[in-house]
């Protein structure tokens, strides 16, 4: 009886340290899954959810140009599509003509489907896609984007192969293959077309590699459209498309690109140089050069570029470009006005430095943003005034206003900027809130520069924040690191009526600043505008030139009714009226000059529809452009279909977004946090959705634990009194 009694007495107490431990569990399991939530939404740089991870590589399974990663659905390891890319680009005169060949290569037993997000310059024209599998060739055709997307699920799921691309951004593409067999190749060829530019007397030529990591702020939605790491959110409705998986650096190296350039100057050239690259030259005569890589392929992971100089005797002063297509004729005019530097008294400025600070930027480029940022404070004058504001997740300036350029002054600025760590989000918008006072700038120029590497994935919002709050500043871009944003740093400058410069390492900063001071310090080319001939009804873009700096040219593509008579071309020089005509009816002859005006018009309605154009009427507008003169854009894509159908309806068909490297430079744990201990594969996530589940998991926890805590913490006394009874 003693025993049982003394049971009895025992049970509740152990049923209340078992309560108190099964609390204790929950409150604990609760917090550690808000706070690994919340690290996962807001780590370094994260641009949204933290990438899931690859399986690790065994030894036996490392081979030469395979690579592996786990199947969510089935945890076993795959061998994903391979990718490799061969660029030949041929440049005559002012434009380049480009062919971007993709080869989806299909190592395994299973039916693939690859999608591929990658860059081409800002202001391409994307007018041809092919599809080939050995040796039969599918010609792409032009669609409105929905009936293309349409009709590339339905040739997937009945079997035939297909290759669509879509444009997520100016420089953000999409490429889609499906039902890629085993052991197969099939090779996507993408063709565009696009001006170069010309600068201070140096031609150039870009082509971007690589899709950076974006930071996307906004809160998720429910469910995301594409196969990237970030969920799509409510301030950036396609994160998903813009955010391809990225492989660790310590997984090797993927996507190998082979470039070759064949150079027709049209005029004797000086020098050729390509700074990020190591580059071969094969002369053909005074004029032409055929450039290739020295080490005949290249990782994806930096932009390349290549500058030619023409020789001082034959440097362009003016050049005109023609192209007859049906009743028009379409032009392209360059002008270039006289260099003509600042006299008289200097005018006192304002200036405004901004430099991002955010997890992208941790490497090579928090050093190039800095050391560019010191040379900046140096050339400042006496009589200036200036500020510094440096923004992450947060924005935060130097001075609470803008001070003199005293010794002391600029002293105490260099030590800031010695201090500066690059860490958090990229709050870009917090930044030019605090840079841009939307007010007049009074007896001093207000100069705002803003050095970033531009990845972002809400490039529209900051463009309307920038005209809002522009006033009479003008906004320069210094585009930092090895692959920025260039649609973004691009567009900024241009809103802003400033200037885009690009520093791809730490060695060319003393050079690149020295070129932004001189355009800084020089008087700007105003009001500038052409008239054209009597009878030739032109159509030109931009239909508002903006202003130009020292070395900058007239660039205007026109669609012409008679290409007969003379333009003239005018504006102001500082006080100076300045004053240029050019003979219409002896052109040089060109091609694909009707798409690069196609494409111009495109982007001033795409931008007049961000400032309030009715958006369903800039849709209908833009289809129509682009469906004559067969261009991707936002609102249409080419498509390209096989006739029969290859994979048979019970073989399953898998999907793989193919993975993209880091931009040379860049720190993956400063971006995504820190690894596991074992070196993994990298990433190939689709859809990022893990840590709205575990935020969701954690809450309900926590509630749970909560309210059995309250309810054990409000009856004490009963507890003390049941076990005295017993």
């Amino acid at each position: 009886m003693e025993a049982s009694s003394s049971r009895s007495r025992v049970r509740p107490i152990v049923v209340d340290f078992l309560a108190t431990l099964f609390t204790t569990f929950c409150i604990g399991v609760a917090t550690a899954l808000i706070l690994a939530a919340c690290v996962m939404l807001m780590a370094g740089d994260a641009r949204g959810a933290e990438p899931r991870e690859l399986a690790p590589m065994k030894a036996a399974e490392a081979r030469e140009g395979t690579l592996l990663f786990r199947s969510d659905a089935k945890g076993e390891t795959l061998a994903a599509p391979l990718l490799s890319t061969d660029v030949v680009i041929r440049v005559s005169g002012l434009v380049a003509r480009a062919q971007v060949k993709q080869t989806f290569r299909n190592p395994s037993e299973d039916w693939y489907e690859g999608v591929y997000v990658f860059p081409l310059p800002e202001n391409s024209a994307v007018d041809h896609l092919r599809m080939k599998i050995g040796s039969r060739l599918v010609e792409g055709v032009i669609r409105e984007r929905g009936e293309a997307k349409k009709s590339y699920e339905q040739a997937k799921e009945s079997g035939r192969r297909a290759a669509l691309l879509e444009q997520e951004r100016p420089n953000i593409f999409t490429s889609s293959v499906a039902n890629i067999g085993p052991r197969e190749d099939v090779v996507v060829e993408i063709e565009y077309q696009q001006t170069l530019r010309y600068d201070s007397g140096r031609f150039s030529l870009r082509f971007p590699m690589v899709v950076g990591p974006r930071y996307i702020p906004g809160t998720p939605l429910a469910e995301s459209q594409g196969t990237g790491w970030s969920p799509d959110t409510v301030r950036v409705s396609d994160a998903s498309r813009i955010t391809p998986p990225v492989i660790h650096p310590s997984n090797g190296r993927v996507n190998p690109v082979s470039i070759r350039v064949e150079l027709d100057a049209g005029v004797p050239i000086a020098d050729v140089d390509s700074p990020y690259h190591n580059i071969s030259l094969r002369s053909g005569d005074s004029r032409r050069e055929v450039v290739e890589l020295d080490s005949g392929t290249v990782p994806a992971n930096r932009d390349f570029e290549l500058n030619w100089t023409p020789s001082a005797e034959s440097a362009p002063r003016a050049a005109w470009f023609t192209e007859r297509r049906g009743d028009k004729t379409f032009g392209l005019l360059m002008i270039l006005p006289p260099n003509v530097r600042a006299g008289g008294k200097r005018i006192p400025r304002e200036a405004i430095y901004v430099i991002d600070t955010s997890g992208s930027m941790h490497g090579t480029s928090i050093k190039q943003a800095r050391e560019a940022l010191t040379l900046a404070i140096d050339g400042l004058a006496p009589e200036d005034r200036f500020n510094i504001i440096e923004f992450n997740s947060y924005a935060r300036a130097l001075f609470e206003n803008a001070r003199p350029a005293t010794r002391e002054n600029r002293a105490e600025a260099r030590g800031w900027v010695r201090g500066l760590r690059a860490q958090g989000g990229t709050e870009m918008a917090l930044a030019l809130d605090l840079a841009l006072n939307g007010g007049e700038s009074g007896e001093r120029i207000r100069q705002v520069v803003f050095l970033t590497d531009g990845q972002v994935g809400n490039e529209d919002e900051l463009f309307r924040l920038i005209r809002a709050k522009l006033g009479d500043s003008r906004l320069f871009t210094v585009g930092i690191g090895s692959a920025p944003n260039s649609h973004f740093m691009a567009k900024a400058a241009e809103i802003g009526r400033g200037t885009f410069t690009y520093i791809g390492k730490v060695e060319e900063v003393r050079e690149k600043m020295s070129g932004l001071f001189a355009k800084l310090e020089s008087p700007v080319l105003k009001g500038v505008k052409i008239d054209w001939p009597e009878g030739a009804a032109a159509e030109a873009w931009p239909a508002r030139i903006p202003d130009l700096y020292a070395g900058e040219p007239v660039m205007v593509s026109a669609a012409l009714d008679k290409a007969a008579g003379a333009a003239r071309v005018s504006g102001l020089r500082g006080d100076a009226p300045w004053r240029q005509d050019l003979v219409l009816d002896q052109p040089a002859q060109g091609s694909g000059i009707g798409v690069l005006w196609a494409r111009d018009k495109i982007g001033a309605l795409m931008d007049a529809a961000r400032e309030g154009a009715p958006v369903e009427e800039t849709r209908a507008k833009v289809i129509e452009l682009a469906l004559t003169h067969h261009l991707v854009t936002k609102y249409t894509s080419l498509i390209a279909i096989d006739r029969a159908p290859v994979r048979a309806p019970d073989l399953d068909l898998k999907i793989a977004a193919l993975p993209t490297h880091l931009p040379e430079g860049q720190s993956y744990e400063a971006i995504f946090g820190t690894q596991a201990d074992a070196p993994q594969l990298g990433t190939l996530p689709q859809g990022a959705t893990d840590s709205r589940f575990n935020l969701l998991v954690g809450a309900l926890m926590l509630l749970f634990a909560t309210l059995l805590f309250s309810r054990m913490q409000a009856q004490p006394f009963a507890r003390l009194q049941f076990l005295r009874r017993r």
